[in-house]
């Protein structure tokens, strides 16, 4: 299966997970929740410190939100990497299935 919607690097690495967040597209919109969330975090705190509790306390959740959110969805899309790897090996069963790095 290996192809496009294969996100593990079987040909150029031993190590399957290697660059797994580079070949697998589908990551890129919980980075960005993720990269938001910490930006909102940074805000937070620059509204606390500059005495605007209110704000601080909306960005801090939505900076919760985002940064949860974006690790849950990358939490999810490893799991499913594993399963595709796991489905490769099954049909390889001729190659030594290398440990995760992850």
């Amino acid at each position: 299966m290996e192809g496009p919607d294969d996100p593990v690097d079987h040909a150029r690495t031993t190590r399957p997970h290697a660059g797994e967040a580079m070949k697998d597209n589908r990551n890129m919109p919980a980075l960005v929740l993720v990269g938001l969330g910490v930006v909102m975090f940074v805000a937070c705190l620059f509204a606390f410190a500059t005495g605007h509790p209110q704000v601080g306390l909306v960005l801090a959740i939505l900076a919760a939100i985002g940064i949860l959110g974006g690790g849950l969805w990358l939490a999810i899309a490893h799991l499913r990497v594993r399963r595709i790897e796991r489905r490769w090996y099954a049909e390889h069963p001729e190659v030594t299935p290398q440990p995760p790095n992850s």
